[in-house]
């Protein structure tokens, strides 16, 4: 789609990739796009020339991203985001954020059963809601409480939450909500929804699953009308982070929910 102003098809697609993931290394996007490596290694060194993409080590791994300080950076998303949301939706999958066969997800069981155990104990939450876009209206504001979890059998729970929510004009409001997190051993995935509509009209959010150390992702992008939903759950032994990604026709937000015992 973007490939006449991008030069080629690679450039286009880690453009995309990096807009909807945030940052990658190689040999992930290699697999996942299925990118001849010289290619790859030429698209990347043409986009560091122009100061599109930065790269960094994060240990021994090299890792790129879109440079937020490209004077045209917010145009640039702009085009991004319009490009990705008038993707076929089998072609929005493609950069999902984890793609697992389940031979691996059978392997990464004992983690997938430890983050449910975690799940559990869960008592507290801080929430902060903000848009990536640079150049349309700011959604945003932040939001603490408690959460009640109650088990329906051995397979679900619920997340009862209540809190107060501050937006920027500095006002409180209260909320509550309840989420639903089903695990499924066979599939070794589980299933996030929201019940704002009621436990018999679940909204589904996401599939997640195992897809490093510590760390759930989102099998696909969730697809609701135009708006494609995505999300990373990193969790260690303080707590869970569960970060939501939305791109849509009117929406580049992000939302970031820390679960505490």
């Amino acid at each position: 789609m973007l490939e006449g102003l991008c030069g080629n098809k690679n450039v286009e697609k880690i453009l995309l990739y990096l807009f909807v993931n945030n940052k990658c290394y190689g040999a992930q996007l290699q697999r996942l796009l299925s990118i001849p490596l010289t290619s790859l290694q030429n698209a990347f060194s043409r986009l560091e020339k122009a100061r599109l993409v930065l790269s960094y080590y994060e240990g021994k791994t090299k890792l790129y991203q879109l440079n937020p300080a490209h004077p045209l950076m917010g145009e640039l998303e702009q085009l991004l985001k319009r490009a990705y949301t008038l993707l076929s939706n089998q072609e929005k999958k493609l950069y999902s954020l984890v793609q697992t066969d389940s031979t691996a997800r059978r392997v990464q069981e004992p983690q997938l059963l430890a983050f449910w155990e975690k799940l559990k104990a869960v008592r507290h939450f801080t929430r902060i809601a903000s848009s990536r876009s640079k150049t349309e209206p700011k959604w945003q504001g932040k939001g603490k409480g408690d959460v009640h979890v109650s088990e329906q059998g051995s397979t679900v729970l619920l997340f009862h939450e209540r809190g107060s929510w501050e937006v920027p004009e500095g006002k409180n409001i209260d909320f509550s909500n309840t989420f639903r997190w089903t695990i499924d051993r066979s599939s070794c995935m589980i299933s996030l929804e929201h019940l704002r509509l009621g436990p018999e009209h679940p909204v589904f959010l996401f599939h997640l699953a195992v897809s490093g150390n510590h760390v759930l992702s989102s099998v696909e992008s969730h697809l609701c009308e135009e708006d494609a939903y995505m999300a990373t759950v990193p969790w260690d032994r303080y707590g869970i982070q569960l970060n939501w990604r939305v791109i849509g026709p009117k929406k580049n937000e992000e939302m970031q929910s820390a679960y505490t015992t």
